[in-house]
């Protein structure tokens, strides 16, 4: 008999998730029979969102966009009410939205440092427990809180989106705690993950392929990590499969940290 997870009935809310891991996961969700609701601030006639739907297209019935900002605390309230009217429940939460916000301990001035907080730590536990009661009544539902591997170890001049990361661990813990068993809570810490945000930050090297390279061999695995794996932890992560999972954080960063020291 085959190996495989059936989530179809579910319904998923996955934020950040028209591009990058958050559209990775999207597929995946749909892939594996869930319906998927996306949001993002972007509204809804802007190119990124119909290019999410393009490549949702055979799921297309099983796909929903709303515009949201989920740092900004109405607007989540605003979402959670949406969420009850249209589709009545909400078995799994794919917390993902967030902003790399790298400008070091010197630069980074106190307006940056509220932003961070808001969007990359409170939004987490503000869109969680707006959405508790529906959640609750999936017994269990599933919070899936995407951190990163700056919880674990960083680099200079990540300040200070490290610091949020590294919080998160000991929020999807204190959820874990106190919410369960009605919500399971895990955490997905990914390192470099192939996006067209990473390639951005590739390109800004005089040469980019030669820095790509660089980083790739930095990787045991010799390969960076791709947007359909992460999703396909976020699946499993959901599923019967991994349900004495709850509490932990997951680092999936191809071996990355497993390294002391590097060229």
């Amino acid at each position: 008999m085959a190996f495989t997870i059936d989530l179809t009935g579910k319904v998923v809310l996955i934020t950040g998730g028209i591009s990058g891991i958050g559209l990775g996961a999207s597929l995946q969700f749909a892939s594996a029979g869930a319906t998927v609701i996306a949001c993002a601030e972007l509204a809804v006639d802007d190119q990124a969102v119909a290019s999410f739907f393009a490549a949702m297209e055979p799921y297309r019935q099983r796909t929903f966009y709303y515009a949201a900002d989920v740092s900004d605390e109405d607007a989540i309230q605003e979402l959670a009410v949406l969420l009850q009217q249209e589709h009545g429940r909400l078995d799994v939460l794919l917390s993902n939205a967030g902003q790399n916000m790298f400008k070091g301990l010197d630069e980074c001035t106190l307006a940056d440092w509220n932003h961070n907080n808001n969007l990359n730590l409170a939004s987490h536990w503000l869109l969680a427990l707006a959405l508790k009661p529906l959640l609750a009544q999936a017994s269990p539902g599933v919070i899936i809180v995407m951190a990163s591997n700056h919880a674990y170890a960083s680099i200079p001049g990540c300040f200070p989106y490290n610091v949020t990361k590294g919080a998160l661990l000991s929020l999807v813990r204190a959820m874990a705690i106190e919410w369960g068993p009605a919500i399971r809570t895990v955490g997905l810490a990914p390192g470099f993950i192939d996006t067209p945000g990473n390639q951005k930050w590739f390109d800004s090297f005089p040469e980019a392929d030669a820095e790509r390279q660089k980083t790739v061999d930095r990787h045991p695995v010799k390969k960076l990590g791709t947007t359909e794996e992460i999703g396909g932890w976020c699946v499993f992560l959901s599923s019967t499969y991994a349900s004495f999972a709850s509490g932990s954080t997951y680092l999936i960063d191809g071996g990355r940290s497993a390294l002391m020291q590097e060229d």
